[in-house]
């Protein structure tokens, strides 16, 4: 079924007259609107896309079989007035892609009854077609492209901004839009913390380096983590580095469709554990991928969510020692009818990056 198809399956499951979509991640997944003001009103045969004058032509042109609605008061009160026209009852709505005013203002101007969805949209987005896989791939080739570029741009005395930096010009000059997060360049001591954003450290001799980053390629995400040391390396993170590397290749090993979110995040966990450091790696093993660079299914103790083919996951294990340093190695795996395949080709074996 199309992407369509699928939602107006849910409103009639539900009964339910018509859907609401005002998140700009959904909009653009089915209606391919890029604006930054719009909504859409899907009913059982109808698709209409809602906004104003300065977005007529590019809606028009984007979304495709959609009709346009202009709005000349705001928004919500262009989508109380069409509501009214098509006399929707009842209005699916977004309420974890709204703030608390918006869903104020829909709840006294709309004349129909809300009914808050459980992420109905995001739920279909799980599975990627093939023009979306595409796009992924290509979002991860130069990603990795990008990985091999800042190891012959490496040296001693540069700070983490500067990698960071370099790395997003990089992206950007092969088609990146931007980056999906705020690039991690994490050395020496602040290795040890999983989400240490670039700063003013200077690269020093003996380093390990975690690069964790990823750019946004029409719409689509990538996220590659990867970690080098400089010169030479401790031998304990050596050791974990090793783990680390090992618990990622199982995941790639051992995950198959049908598998929940728990079961694959312990096959890197139970390794960790195994090998004595599991209560230095705190987070999960994965998450989704896609037009957000986190989003459903998750790789988690926590999650029940069954691996079907054409999701597309992160497999990023990590140790993470305090006072000495960490290690993370992450691949963006696409959920195949036998397995799994790693969307990435940056090599994983330790780079001990050599001094001038």
């Amino acid at each position: 079924m199309s992407r369509l198809e699928q939602l107006r399956s849910y409103l009639n499951d539900e009964a339910i007259d018509a859907f609401l979509v005002t998140g700009s991640k959904n909009i653009r997944y089915l209606a391919n609107f890029t604006g930054s003001f719009g909504a859409l009103v899907i009913t059982k045969d109808q698709s209409f896309i809602i906004s104003d004058f300065r977005y007529i032509t590019q809606a028009k042109e984007q979304a495709v079989g959609f009709e346009f609605y202009q709005a000349t008061q705001g928004l919500i009160s262009a989508v109380a007035s069409l509501v009214k026209e098509l006399n929707i009852q009842t209005l699916a709505i977004e309420t974890h892609q709204m703030t608390a005013e918006t869903f104020l203002q829909l709840n006294e101007q709309v004349a129909a009854t809300l009914v808050e969805s459980p992420k109905v949209i995001e739920t279909i987005r799980q599975v990627k077609d093939e023009e979306e896989l595409a796009l992924i791939k290509y979002a991860c080739q130069i990603t990795d492209e990008a990985f091999e570029h800042i190891l012959s741009y490496l040296k001693v005395g540069q700070t983490e901004i500067e990698l960071a930096n370099e790395l997003e010009r990089f992206l950007k000059s092969k088609g990146a839009s931007g980056m999906s997060f705020d690039t991690i360049v994490a050395s020496g001591v602040r290795s040890s913390m999983p989400h240490g954003v670039a700063s003013d450290k200077k690269i020093e001799e003996g380093d390990v380096i975690t690069f964790d980053f990823g750019c946004y390629y029409k719409g689509y995400s990538s996220d590659l983590t990867r970690t080098i040391a400089v010169g030479s390396i401790d031998p304990k993170l050596e050791e974990i580095y090793h783990i680390v590397l090992e618990a990622h290749n199982e995941v790639i090993r051992q995950t198959k469709p049908g598998m929940t979110g728990s079961q694959v995040d312990a096959l890197a966990r139970d390794y960790i554990t195994q090998k004595g450091y599991g209560e230095y790696f705190g987070h999960s093993t994965g998450h989704g991928l896609g037009l957000d660079v986190h989003e459903e299914p998750r790789a988690a103790a926590s999650s029940d969510q069954v691996f079907t083919p054409g999701m597309v996951v992160t497999n990023e294990p990590g140790i993470y020692l305090p006072n000495l340093g960490g290690v993370r190695i992450e691949d963006d795996l696409l959920i195949t009818k036998d397995g799994v395949e790693s969307l990435n080709r940056a090599p994983k074996d330790l780079i001990i990056v050599p001094i001038d």
